[in-house]
């Protein structure tokens, strides 16, 4: 299943997008996409559901803003230099552990939504990266079991602020976290739909041209890695999203000059079978 989440910011409401291509409303489900949904085998309960009145759901309209396809949850966790080839354009050694940090879950916006380019910001970045949705809480899991607590996945651009995440003092999580900096979407699509997460190619457009193209089979740490290792220091609750990390091609990265959002810079990515977004970047509104 494709689940998505459609109307304006704050009232968003529940759907689905069919092998057809069609995004339905599922309002009459009575549940949003959220912790709780996961929690109690929505996406099981869902897929009964759609079976007695899959055909009697109306379609959405063309021009409905899309957000999140999950409302906001507990937590984004990302895995900081997941890529071999990243950690190389960096100049950064590759990690014995995975990297961890946090983005503000206020961050979280839509697939379609604009990149706010903060106050006094001068190298605002672009990340494209694969999303893991957990389906239910996992506490001490191990590698072996790990992929059972997945419910799907989606694809995230890890927007980031580079001066802010290394030369502010203290953690990443101040250059990660400014409102809109997690566009996730379009959709959630079940990981049933993909057969392996780990040969994926991802890719990531600015104003047109490719800067990030990549297949997740370069990680470093694979997801059954990642999620034995974060569930041994916190509890991953329904719902809570993991960024894997972003492939080679960065602004920061960009030799011999870097090269940073500018307000009306199109960015455009996605990620095989995950759908694709767009976000515009402009200077913050209430700046």
């Amino acid at each position: 299943m494709k689940l998505l989440r459609f109307g304006p910011i704050g009232q968003e409401k529940p759907g689905i997008q069919t092998a057809d291509g069609k995004n339905l409303d599922c309002s009459s489900f009575g549940e949003d996409w959220n912790e709780s949904f996961f929690e109690n085998e929505g996406l099981h309960r869902l897929r009964l559901w759609l079976r007695e009145n899959q055909s009697k759901l109306s379609e959405i309209p063309k021009n409905a803003r899309l957000g999140s396809p999950i409302a906001r949850p507990s937590k984004i966790i990302c895995i900081g230099l997941n890529y071999r080839m990243h950690a190389e354009e960096a100049g950064m050694p590759v990690p014995e552990v995975p990297i961890i940090f946090m983005k503000a879950t206020s961050s979280l916006c839509g697939p379609y939504d604009p990149i706010f380019i903060p106050k006094n910001s001068t190298q605002t970045d672009w990340e494209v990266e694969l999303a893991v949705i957990f389906g239910k809480r996992a506490k001490y899991v191990s590698v072996e079991n790990a992929m059972e607590y997945v419910a799907g996945y989606a694809t995230h651009n890890d927007v980031s602020e580079r001066d802010f995440q290394l030369r502010h003092g203290g953690q990443w999580v101040k250059g990660k976290s400014a409102d809109h900096f997690a566009p996730l979407g379009p959709y959630l699509v079940t990981k049933d739909e993909i057969s392996d997460p780990h040969k994926l190619r991802l890719w990531l457009k600015l104003n047109g041209k490719i800067v990030q193209d990549s297949n997740t089979s370069d990680f470093i740490f694979d997801i059954p890695t990642i999620i034995a290792h974060l569930s041994q220091y916190m509890t991953l609750l329904p719902g809570d999203v993991i960024s894997t990390g972003t492939p080679a091609g960065v602004g920061m990265g960009l030799k011999p000059n870097p090269r940073y959002l500018e307000h009306g810079d199109v960015v455009e990515l996605g990620i095989d079978g995950l759908g694709n977004s767009r976000q515009v970047a402009m200077n913050d509104p209430e700046a």
